[in-house]
């Protein structure tokens, strides 16, 4: 599983026209699912966005997560995250989840981040969205939920 954060002032996400998804300070996290992914790859993202220091305290230092500043999450499914492009020009998208499989582990991510008690809005999965992003800093985030695992299994 593949998530980019961006550090937000606001950010929202709209479907024909319509706000869908709206957040103020907070992240903007793009989605992708690849087919190996499981919960714990939800389990494991969810964990470290939640905890992942990027935001400001009263010194200018990024010692703040999104829980600190009370902010709020705003999840879009992104499956060209998964993009191969080894080979050619036009990528491929082999390696992401088929539509029933990453819906449900993106709804999964989502309830993790709902029953942490921090605020969360979602787009609409599968839909053509259009995101908006006031972005802060910027500060640009990737994180693979295989790297997690990694640091896990080296710890155990």
């Amino acid at each position: 599983m593949i998530a980019v954060l961006q550090r937000a002032l606001s950010a929202a996400v709209r479907v024909e026209g319509k706000t869908v998804g709206e957040i103020g300070q907070g992240l903007l996290v793009l989605l992708g699912v690849s087919a190996e992914d499981t919960e714990q790859d939800a389990e494991l993202l969810a964990k470290k966005i939640l905890a992942c220091r990027i935001f400001t305290d009263e010194n200018d230092k990024m010692n703040l997560s999104v829980r600190d500043v009370g902010g709020s999450v705003l999840v879009v499914s992104n499956f060209t995250l998964l993009a191969n492009y080894r080979h050619g020009n036009r990528p491929d998208y082999m390696g992401a989840a088929g539509p029933e499989r990453a819906n449900a582990l993106y709804a999964y991510f989502v309830e993790l981040i709902r029953r942490d008690g921090t605020p969360v809005a979602t787009g609409r999965f599968g839909a053509d969205m259009r995101v908006l992003l006031e972005g802060e800093g910027p500060v640009t985030i990737v994180m693979d939920s295989n790297e997690l695992k990694k640091k896990k299994e080296r710890t155990q």
